[in-house]
């Protein structure tokens, strides 16, 4: 497994009310075992996902989705809404070599201040994560460098809130899977995202209102 990439000592990572089942984790976190997961090597369990084409979630409880469409088109991201705050996890095409978690942290650093926030750097179990606190909205960002891909996450919620809202991005990316697909990309291209069959139907329902 690509389980590597976790390094233990988070042992407070998912409480009891994240709203996933723990019984399938190990009971030594030592043992370095978890995703995020390369789809060649994803576990067969039996975690409901929802599946994005290049990415499958698990979808904490009491969360819904929202879904941010390009104007030209095609679906932009999907954003796990929950009590917490807002979750966002999206895969990019990355090189062979990996490291390209170290790049973009840096481009986001220098993009956060810029933009007159107050970032931090801190120690996570998969690199180092940022946290950005602007006037509204408190920010995590963590990035996990796969098999010609990287996975990023988001949690984006009160500061009061960033806690509880980190350790449910924690849950969500701990058991996602990434399909990078065998097709050629330019580094940084975000993978597309699919719609399931319902959810892009009832989205379609939504749009023909709206015009009507």
């Amino acid at each position: 497994m690509f389980g590597w990439r976790r390094r233990g000592g988070r042992n407070d990572r998912v409480d009891d009310d994240s709203g996933f089942d723990d019984e399938h984790r190990g009971q030594d976190e030592s043992v370095v075992e978890g995703g995020p997961y390369d789809k060649q090597e994803a576990p067969d369990d039996e975690i409901e996902r929802l599946d994005l084409g290049s990415v499958r979630l698990p979808v904490p409880e009491n969360s819904q989705l929202q879904v941010e469409i390009d104007p030209e088109g095609p679906v932009r991201a999907v954003h796990l809404l929950t009590p917490s705050g807002r979750l966002t996890v999206s895969a990019f095409a990355a090189p062979r070599t990996g490291d390209l978690w170290q790049e973009v942290r840096q481009e986001l650093v220098d993009q956060l201040r810029s933009d007159g926030a107050t970032v931090r750097f801190e120690d996570g179990g998969w690199d180092t994560e940022l946290v950005a606190e602007t006037a509204k909205t408190s920010l995590r960002f963590v990035g996990v460098d796969g098999p010609r891909w990287l996975l990023r996450g988001v949690a984006a919620s009160p500061a009061a809130d960033l806690d509880a809202c980190t350790k449910l991005l924690y849950a969500v990316i701990d058991e996602a899977v990434v399909d990078r697909g065998s097709e050629p990309m330019p580094v940084r291209t975000p993978l597309p995202i699919e719609l399931p069959e319902e959810i892009a139907a009832h989205l379609q329902q939504q749009q023909e209102q709206a015009q009507a």
